[in-house]
């Protein structure tokens, strides 16, 4: 394995813990997923072991529909850990803020288009935020964090990874969301074609409408 140098723990998350290390003379991010100890410890195991083999397998694909991500280094099914690439950039979550409105809606119409190419390729990001996006210093927008994605084609779950990034924006960048959502559909369409980002962004209206429903009948029965 080579031994890993300067352990610095970046994010503590529910499933894993990041790590941005040192190894082989390279900067790396090290990503590690903990035992839960509410489940008994073969579920626990399987899960954390098929979750550990099944992101990198994402990464891969995402790379061959021609999304940029975190080249794999190595993977420890025994520790249930993933050694990969550090992509040395800025959060699109940080960067939306700092650039100007054409430069905001350049940015978001090439996420739209990353995200077409994912989905025309059967796979669901699972966690689609503006912090798991990281623009490089070549102009590169890499996505990260594929850890609750899968491959499917299936159009609710397509619906529920683009109402995730129009929750991200609305919640991150309230004052432009509309307008970066909107240039983030243009650049799906022009991969997927518009018949079928008509009917992805139907279900995600659906789904908005769902949870408002569910938001009025919990109120209901205060």
């Amino acid at each position: 394995m080579g031994k890993v140098k300067t352990l610095t723990l970046i994010k503590k998350g529910a499933e894993a813990d990041l790590y941005l290390a040192e190894w082989h003379n390279k900067k790396v991010m090290i990503k590690k997923r903990l035992a839960k100890k509410y489940r008994p410890s073969k579920l626990d195991r399987q899960i954390r072991v098929y979750r550990t083999v099944h992101e990198p397998q994402l990464m891969h694909e995402a790379k061959k529909a021609g999304v940029p991500t975190p080249t794999i280094y190595m993977v420890d099914l025994k520790k249930a850990m993933i050694i990969m690439e550090f992509i040395d950039g800025k959060q699109i979550k940080q960067l939306l803020s700092e650039v100007s409105a054409n430069k905001r809606e350049k940015l978001c119409a090439k996420i739209g288009q990353l995200v077409g190419k994912l989905h025309s390729h059967g796979i669901v990001h699972g966690d689609l935020t503006t912090s798991n996006m990281i623009l490089n210093s070549e102009k590169k927008i890499f996505f990260v964090d594929f850890g609750l994605g899968e491959k499917t084609k299936e159009l609710e779950a397509r619906g529920v990874d683009l109402h995730l990034m129009k929750r991200a924006l609305q919640s991150t960048h309230f004052s432009f969301a509309d307008k970066c959502f909107k240039a983030v559909i243009k650049g799906y369409s022009g991969i997927v074609g518009d018949d079928v980002a008509k009917n992805v962004l139907d279900k995600v209206k659906e789904i908005e409408r769902r949870g408002r429903y569910v938001a009025e009948r919990k109120g209901e029965s205060k």
